[in-house]
């Protein structure tokens, strides 16, 4: 295998400096059943960025779950109408955590509550005047040319400018950012970064993808018993986790999705899907799986 460690990692953009939504699920390429890791206390985001930066095993495949850009191609800039010139991916990740260098925990709510920026997001019960590409409301918001993919797949992408509800994804993916500029010369970020031919790399992950490989749909994604685990596990062809009764879905996520990338990080129509031009890879990234 090019990879001998498969890390993923379910991320969570909320306040704090500890937060109960982050898991991190390690699997070996020599086989075996994915294992938590576990800190003792619960992840912060500083921890994953240290342990990134700091103590990731050799050959490790990330998986972080977040958008690691935002829409470009649909309007054609990350912000239309704004006099922001942001050639790529790792310029908007320097533009977000420069605005929010004053936020603990790798926070980004100073650059939701930017008077140049808020008007993108839909924020409470305010949707920005700017949260479509028009300037109206376009239902969960701008895609990348990536959830348009994960869509055709049965899944259920919402917009990275979306900062309401279950479905919100745009704090998780804008604190992820502000760690991904933290990363910048310690683990290149596929596909923005070329794929090397050895080391360590990053990608996107989407929980429901590797869900939906082990034969579960799109609304039963989330699994919360060892035993919807080990039956999702089993169709992967990886070993059950030795233990049963409840768990919460944000260690069953992380644990599905490290299992699932040991199974597939070999198959080379992964990493050229459809649709991924070298513009778009640079630009707003891509999800690991989609196609």
């Amino acid at each position: 295998m090019r990879f001998r460690h498969f890390l993923a990692i379910d991320w969570s953009g909320a306040k704090g400096p500890v937060q109960k939504g982050i898991a991190l699920a390690i699997a070996h390429a020599d086989g075996g059943p994915p294992v938590l890791v576990d800190p003792g206390r619960g992840w912060s985001r500083e921890d994953v960025l240290a342990l990134l930066r700091e103590d990731l095993p050799g050959d490790t495949l990330v998986g972080l779950d977040l958008g690691i850009a935002l829409p470009f191609a649909d309007c054609g800039a990350y912000f239309p109408r704004q006099d922001v010139l942001l050639p790529d991916a790792p310029a908007l990740w320097a533009l977000i955590d420069d605005i929010c260098t004053s936020d603990p925990n790798l926070g980004a709510q100073a650059f939701v509550d930017h008077p140049d920026f808020a008007p993108y997001f839909r924020n409470g019960s305010k949707t920005g005047s700017y949260f479509g590409c028009d300037g109206a409301e376009h239902g969960r918001g701008r895609f990348r040319v990536t959830e348009h993919a994960q869509a055709a797949m049965g899944c259920k992408p919402y917009s990275n400018f979306n900062l309401v509800g279950a479905a919100q994804v745009g704090k998780s993916s804008l604190t992820g950012m502000r760690m991904l500029h933290h990363l910048r010369g310690h683990v290149p970020v596929w596909p923005i970064d070329t794929l090397p031919r050895s080391g360590s790399v990053l990608v996107e992950i989407y929980t429901s993808l590797a869900a939906l490989e082990a034969g579960r749909s799109a609304g039963k994604a989330k699994m919360r018993s060892f035993e919807a685990l080990n039956e999702a596990l089993e169709k992967l062809g990886s070993d059950r986790v030795n233990a049963e009764g409840a768990i919460d879905d944000h260690s069953t996520d992380a644990l599905l999705t490290a299992a699932w990338l040991r199974a597939v990080a070999d198959d080379p129509a992964r990493w050229s899907p459809d649709g991924m031009t070298a513009s778009i890879a640079r630009i707003e990234g891509w999800t690991f799986g989609a196609r």
